[in-house]
C-alpha cells in the first residue's frame, strides 16, 4: 500500500470538511450533504482500485 493513497484520502476529507462547514454556515445544508456524498464517492473510488488489486494479488498467489 502506498502512504500516497492515504495523504489522498486525507486531503478529499479536509477538503470536504471545510467545504461543508462553508456551505452549512452559509445556510445551504443541500450542497453540504452533496459536498459529503461526492467525497466519500471520491474516496471509495481510491480505495477500491485497492483492493482490486488485493485480489488480484490473491487470486495470483493461490491459482485461481
Amino acid at each position: 500500500m502506498n502512504v500516497n493513497l492515504l495523504f489522498k484520502i486525507a486531503a478529499v476529507g479536509i477538503l470536504v470538511a471545510v467545504l461543508n462547514q462553508v456551505l452549512v454556515r452559509a445556510g445551504r445544508e443541500e450542497q453540504a450533504m452533496m459536498t459529503n456524498l461526492a467525497g466519500l464517492v471520491i474516496v471509495l473510488t481510491l480505495v477500491i482500485k485497492e483492493i482490486s488489486g488485493l485480489f488480484n494479488v490473491v487470486r495470483t498467489l493461490f491459482n485461481l
